[in-house]
């Protein structure tokens, strides 16, 4: 008599096909995502051909702490304090360690799942009821229940690492937002340091037009005292005398707004620095030479860039984890326990339970909502491209207009030192002559005006040369060190920790 195959073989050789089916990685479904084209290899940076004869930027590497080129020691420890201290960069970094968070998530999803579950219960039947119609016992009994419960939903179509792609790319994306906001705060720190500075010159200007007028003031009145001058001519010089006198309040309260604007990106309270930076100091030397890199490093410097490419990659990402919600979930979910009516019997070998087998959801009809949904993605991607090159075309512009007026501010620098030198040579010249009566006061009013408006204009170039300097480096994404920041591209510690309460 031929014997029968034996029965467990089957559902062994299905087990073993079923983990087969498992280990094999499953396919990815949607777009890999590509990093775009910006075209910044063809950027030229350099100024245009009327600023040929200034001097021109070299191309060694952007310093990250490019304000360290103006020699300026409070400068420096000002910026250190405001990165440690300011509160839009402690939000910024708030947020990575959000976005770490839902990477962390995210990564899970990729693992099984398992819990434990007891419960206790006392029941009854009814004595009216069809079980106790049959012969089913209405007595109050207890029922205890032990067991531990599994599932893991296999990726089979990538959907879960589709997530998980997306969560890196927003991490990374929210990494660069705080480099981005650390090159702004440097920038605004420096700006702001340079206009104070420049307006505690103007505030110099003014006290030395003071004196001027005080001075021609005193020989009008003394020249009209002995009868060789007119109440016209004194009443002039008090004139003058009193519209230099009214810049000062404008200016003092101009600086202290630049001493609180400073404390503010340092996170303090108004007046905190009002001690330390209330003494006037000159505004900071320029550096001879400016170094700005080469174009082909634009796109890895400038951190707004990065984030916009990181953006695109995990709106890309989501387009996968869309496409995936049309292909079938299968899973593995299984449970294990003991169940009994008495507490004592929880640990007898008759009262175990389990069951283990895998589950296939199929979406068939969903209204439309699986398409729509994947269409919103791909207009998401495609809004995120076009951000993408916003951002690389603004940088551009931001570039090449920071380095033409670099350039432009240069020259009209040095014309401005002319003029001033020529309007005090035309001012000693007026009063010499008006001392001497051999000119009238009209010429010394005009020369003091005109020594003002010269003043007055070369410090403000001076101020804006420095400015346009901070305007360059911002532009070019100085202020941060690339090598210094950690990418989402090292394994997630939560998708590695052992599995624990709560986790």
């Amino acid at each position: 008599m031929t014997s029968r195959p034996s029965p467990p073989r089957r559902p062994r050789r299905a087990g073993a096909a079923l983990c087969l089916a498992v280990l094999l990685p499953g396919c990815m479904v949607g777009p890999d995502f590509v990093r775009p084209d910006d075209g910044l290899q063809q950027a030229v940076l350099t100024p245009r051909a009327e600023h040929a004869d200034a001097a021109q930027p070299t191309g060694s590497s952007v310093p990250a702490q490019w304000w360290t080129l103006f020699n300026d020691a409070l400068l420096s420890d000002l910026q250190a304090r405001a990165l440690a201290s300011n509160l839009d960069v402690q939000t910024a970094s708030a947020r990575i360690e959000q976005s770490r968070a839902q990477l962390g998530i995210a990564a899970s999803a990729l693992l099984p799942s398992v819990g434990a579950s007891a419960s206790y219960s006392r029941e009854a039947l009814s004595e009216h009821g069809k079980f106790a119609a049959l012969g089913a016992p209405s007595t109050p009994s207890d029922f205890w229940q032990l067991g531990f419960d599994a599932s893991w939903e296999i990726d089979l179509w990538g959907r879960a690492r589709r997530v998980r792609e997306g969560a890196r790319a927003s991490l990374d994306a929210a990494l660069y937002e705080r480099e981005a906001t650390r090159v702004a705060l440097s920038a605004e720190v420096a700006r702001a340091y340079l206009q104070l500075r420049g307006l505690q010159a103007q505030l110099d200007i003014a006290e030395q037009n003071q004196a001027i007028g005080e001075r021609t003031l005193g020989l009008a009145e003394s020249r009209e005292r002995n009868g060789v001058a007119t109440r016209f001519e004194t009443s002039s010089a008090r004139a003058q005398l009193a519209t230099i006198n009214a810049l000062v309040p404008e200016l003092a309260q101009r600086r202290n707004a630049q001493m609180n604007a400073l404390a503010l990106l340092l996170g303090a309270p108004p007046r905190t620095l009002d001690a330390e930076l209330r003494e006037a100091m000159p505004l900071p030397s320029l550096p001879v030479n400016v170094p700005v890199g080469v174009s082909s490093e634009l796109a890895r410097r400038r951190p707004d860039i990065l984030r916009a490419e990181a953006q695109l990659h995990a709106a890309t990402a989501a387009i996968g984890v869309a496409k995936a919600d049309f292909y079938p979930r299968i899973g593995l979910r299984g449970r294990i326990g003991v169940e009994a009516f008495e507490s004592g019997d929880l640990d007898s070998w008759d009262s175990r339970f389990f069951s283990v087998g895998p589950t296939v959801f199929l979406p068939i009809f969903q209204g439309g909502r699986l398409t729509r949904r994947l269409e919103l993605n791909e207009a998401r991607q495609k809004l995120t491209a076009l951000a993408y090159r916003q951002t690389v075309l603004r940088a551009w512009h931001e570039v090449d207009n920071a380095l033409d007026a670099w350039a432009a501010q240069q020259r009209q620098h040095a014309e401005l030192v002319i003029a001033f030198e020529q309007s005090s040579e035309a001012l000693r010249v007026a009063e010499r002559g008006y001392r001497e009566g051999a000119a009238d006061y009209l010429s010394v009013l005009t020369a003091q005006r005109n020594v003002l408006a010269s003043q007055t204009s070369l410090n403000a170039s001076m101020t804006g040369a420095a400015l346009t300097l901070v305007n360059l480096y911002k532009s070019l994404g100085g202020g941060w060190n690339p090598e210094d920041v950690e990418l989402s591209s090292a394994p997630v510690a939560s998708a590695s920790a052992p599995v624990g309460p709560g986790q």
